[in-house]
């Protein structure tokens, strides 16, 4: 089965390896400042704990941390879009206003991209809303979504990554669940353009004591 078999079932793959070292790399950017215990990065990852010292050390070993402090902003960050999981994602076209079709369905999620930039900086214009759901949570959003609209190209796309970014480090936006702000940066630098200026933004304006 694949995702062009959507007007029947609803199909969605994420190719999984690399998520260990994203959660590291994410978990590092959402707390920069080295507050954080290698032993509660471990924890927090889920990750066994020789594995995550040991890709710890390899991060201080390319100079972007220094313990558990991140001492290249910049650097990591690039290091983290070179080594992402590719995801695939499934569009919709929603008849009314996304955002409140998503927090009315009472399932999982986290907004990414333009809408959660929009929520919180206000930069961007929100011409797509791009959300993380659960995996097992898929043929419900499936469901869900085309009893409000379409599915095809349109003005809302949904993905499926590592279960973290959903359930972990989410921040609350005026009622909406949004991704993390270092997730938030990351997946505006992979859309490029003016997403990426919009990325460096808030580089500029979280990180600045460490820039």
């Amino acid at each position: 089965m694949h995702s062009k078999d959507l007007n029947n079932t609803f199909y969605c793959y994420v190719f999984m390896k690399g998520d260990k070292r994203e959660r590291i790399i994410r978990i590092l950017l959402d707390t920069p400042d080295g507050s954080l215990t290698a032993y509660r990065i471990h924890l927090e990852s889920e990750c066994s704990q020789p594995w995550a010292l040991s890709y710890l050390k390899k991060l201080e070993k390319m100079d972007f941390i220094k313990k558990t402090k991140v001492t290249n902003v910049y650097g990591l960050f690039e290091y983290w879009q070179k080594i992402r999981s590719p995801l695939q994602c499934a569009d919709y076209h929603l008849q009314s206003d996304p955002l409140k079709i998503i927090r009315s369905s009472n399932l999982s999620y986290a907004l990414t991209t333009y809408q959660a930039e929009n929520l919180i900086h206000g930069y961007l214009l929100p011409t797509r809303t791009d959300f993380y759901i659960l995996k097992d949570q898929q043929n419900l959003w499936h469901q869900y979504l085309i009893s409000n609209g379409l599915v095809g190209a349109g003005n809302t796309r949904i993905l499926i990554a590592d279960p973290h970014i959903v359930k972990k480090h989410i921040l609350k936006q005026k009622g909406y669940n949004v991704v993390s702000k270092s997730q938030l940066i990351c997946d505006l630098l992979m859309e490029g353009g003016v997403a990426r200026e919009a990325a460096n933004m808030l580089i500029l304006e979280w990180y600045s004591g460490l820039l």
